[in-house]
């Protein structure tokens, strides 16, 4: 069996993952469990703007959307770094406040691994 490697969370991130519809749980853990074993879910694509290595879980779930962001190439865990409920007024393109708290967050985290 291949390596499996440990997924993470920023509170934050879980903090509101855990609101989410019990079913949008479900599917964005699977999505993970498939990343953490080295593949990429269906529902996964690169998240454009935070750097290589960093993707995100796109979720439809009753008509809401649903993102979660993971990066795979911060230290041996996959780390999941925001999750929100997506509620854009801009169409399908995410919110640049939300591109610059994933930013931030990504750029905390690798400070404090160091």
């Amino acid at each position: 069996m291949p390596d499996v490697r440990p997924i993470s969370w920023l509170k934050a991130a879980e903090k509101e993952f855990l609101t989410f519809p019990y079913q949008a749980q479900i599917d964005m853990r699977t999505a993970l469990t498939i990343a953490a074993r080295g593949g990429k879910a269906d529902i996964a694509k690169p998240f454009k703007g935070a750097g290589s290595g960093v993707f995100e879980i796109a979720l439809r779930h009753r008509g809401n959307a649903f993102r979660a962001i993971y990066a795979v190439q911060i230290g041996e865990a996959l780390w999941v770094v925001d999750a929100f409920q997506k509620k854009s007024k801009s169409g399908i393109k995410t919110p640049q406040a939300d591109v610059d708290r994933i930013k931030e967050r990504i750029k905390r985290l690798k400070e404090a691994l160091r």
